[in-house]
């Protein structure tokens, strides 16, 4: 069956956004990342910047500690009232039309589509790292840490609401290592398997 949804997860710094933008413009179909954001926000009423902190990424400290306590008498958070939205309106662009969709969690949201590639960008720390000082703007003293920190919220996140392992390739069609192969080739071999 032909592929009509890609869903990009990506490591931090990996290109996976860029990854996914290219891919969109490449087969000229739309690509939702930051607009997502602003789909969310509108369907929910929750602000852009609670949005794009608290849609993929466990908060700072213990995940398990801070969303037991953000939970209300009948045992639901704010959080989860997001993740309701965010796979809402996810399902909703997936049945659109054809979609890039980066993030979020939309390769477990859209795992029962015939026609999505479930696909995870990932690359070395070291690259990342050169990537995010580059790209971001990030001081060269502590890259690392960020990006760590960064996996490491937004693997909390997914075996939060998904009970499957972030980055496991059994829940991808396919992984790439941007790193090796580079973001042109990663488009390329995308676009090919769309």
């Amino acid at each position: 069956m032909k592929n009509r949804i890609i869903t990009i997860s990506r490591e931090f710094g990996s290109g996976g956004r860029t990854v996914g933008r290219e891919v969109a413009a490449k087969l000229g179909i739309p690509c939702y990342d930051h607009e997502l954001i602003d789909k969310i926000a509108e369907e929910s009423g929750f602000t852009r910047e609670y949005i794009a902190e608290r849609g993929e990424y466990a908060s700072h400290g213990s995940w398990l500690a801070s969303a037991l306590s953000d939970r209300d008498y009948y045992g639901h958070s704010n959080q989860d009232e997001l993740w309701k939205f965010q796979r809402k309106v996810i399902l909703e662009l997936a049945e659109k039309g054809p979609c890039v969709i980066v993030g979020r969690c939309a390769d477990y949201i859209l795992k029962d589509k015939q026609d999505c590639l479930s696909v995870f960008i990932h690359s070395d720390l070291e690259k990342r790292a050169q990537r995010i000082v580059e790209q971001y703007g990030e001081r060269p003293e502590t890259p690392q840490k960020r990006l760590k920190d960064k996996d490491k919220r937004r693997a909390a996140y997914y075996q939060f609401y998904t009970e499957r392992k972030w980055g496991a390739v059994q829940n991808y069609d396919i992984t790439l290592n941007s790193g090796s192969l580079g973001i042109e080739k990663c488009v390329e071999i995308l676009a090919s398997l769309y």
